[in-house]
């Protein structure tokens, strides 16, 4: 390979993850149609599969958890496993039944066909209800996946486990499970001024057929790209981050540190860069394990994550930085979206509505960016001509 080469090898890898980047950016936009405020869920699905982490969602039943999960993993493809667990789930529910032509001959093997440990996108509901046998197995598909039952041991094709859970446990076990999902997402019903929103999107919803937007293999070509971030840039500012973090009383354990740059350098990578910088910070809000720890943190680390930033992930962004930066980048491409679609689509003049009212309790006629102005007053253009 000669010299002059290299660059042009390096620029088509560049581009490669740019281009995987980009479909995995549309996957989200197809999964979330008609989902009033879950982007922020399908992108940290994304965030998390990318970094080959875990995402545990916690929040009242009916807000739309299994079905953002659902969406995500049909519009990026791949073998699916979805179970509600109980109090009397039995392990084969989850990882299959015994061989009995094998135990017959006296070996005792799993068949996982169709099971979790085929599964390369996987959401647990209720998953603390699962009993120690279901955990204890769970944690090794998790942490290496591999699954071990028996004389059963098999690698596993997971890209990501969503679980999911009205709260954290109380108990001190079950607490540690929980620590082993990274990413904790808690979400709220939908506000009251998106309920129209959330009734024309919900109804378009139902009707609209989901298409493949990406593969899984877009997934894995930016995951092999995460341990090649440089990182010199970030840590400082990380350790920083951390030191304001316990000065405020707000402890991590040092794994969950440590596994934080995982998130940081799968951002980066996701933002199409291959050098995590200060904008990339913001996943450190998603690591922190309580509500209460996440608003805390939210205030202590405002000037840390001044600058985050993400153009795949923005939603997630703007939730964990509350910057106004990011905040009118979303909303810049929800209006966008809305103006490209046909004004007599069904829902379409409740969702132009939903969005002015959004961008007014965000922004006064001051401290309005230009180009969300610009596309404000065409949604109320929009909205004004078909009343």
């Amino acid at each position: 390979m000669t010299s002059s080469s290299v660059p042009s090898s390096a620029h088509s890898s560049a581009h490669s993850a740019q281009q995987a980047a980009a479909r995995v950016r549309d996957a989200v936009h197809a999964a979330t149609t008609g989902l009033i405020e879950r982007e922020q869920l399908a992108e940290l699905i994304v965030l998390a599969a990318v970094a080959q982490e875990h995402l545990l969602i916690l929040g009242p039943p009916g807000t739309a958890k299994s079905a953002v999960v659902r969406r995500v993993a049909a519009a990026l493809g791949g073998r699916y496993f979805e179970y509600l667990l109980g109090r009397f789930t039995e392990p084969s529910e989850l990882f299959g039944p015994v061989d009995l032509r094998r135990l017959r001959e006296g070996v005792v093997e799993t068949d996982v066909s169709g099971m979790l440990p085929e599964a390369e996108v996987a959401f647990l509901d209720e998953v603390f209800l699962g009993s120690t046998a279901i955990l204890n197995t769970l944690l090794g598909v998790l942490n290496e996946r591999r699954f071990r039952r028996g004389h059963t041991q098999i690698a596993c094709p997971l890209r990501v486990c969503v679980g999911a859970s009205n709260a954290l446990p109380d108990d001190e076990s079950l607490a540690a499970f929980a620590d082993r999902f990274l990413l904790h997402l808690f979400v709220e019903p939908v506000p009251d001024h998106q309920l129209e929103a959330l009734l024309a999107g919900g109804w378009q919803a139902e009707r609209a057929a989901l298409s493949h937007q990406a593969e899984l293999s877009d997934i894995d070509e930016l995951s092999r790209r995460v341990p090649a971030v440089a990182m010199e840039r970030a840590r400082g500012a990380l350790a920083e981050a951390i030191r304001k973090l316990r000065a405020a009383g707000l402890s991590l354990s040092d794994r969950r540190i440590v596994k934080a740059q995982r998130l940081i350098a799968a951002a980066a990578v996701l933002a199409g860069r291959d050098s995590a910088q200060e904008a990339d910070l913001w996943p450190l809000f998603y690591v922190m394990p309580t509500r209460e720890a996440q608003l805390a943190a939210q205030d202590v680390l405002r000037d840390s994550l001044a600058a985050a930033a993400n153009p795949t992930l923005r939603a997630a962004v703007e939730h964990a930085a509350l910057q106004p930066l990011s905040r009118s980048a979303r909303l810049l491409e929800a209006a966008r979206a809305c103006l490209a679609g046909a004004s007599d689509a069904p829902g379409a003049g409740v969702i132009a509505e939903a969005l002015l009212r959004e961008i007014d309790a965000n922004f006064d006629s001051a401290s309005l960016p230009a180009e969300l102005a610009a596309e404000r007053a065409r949604l109320a253009a929009r909205v004004t001509a078909a009343a």
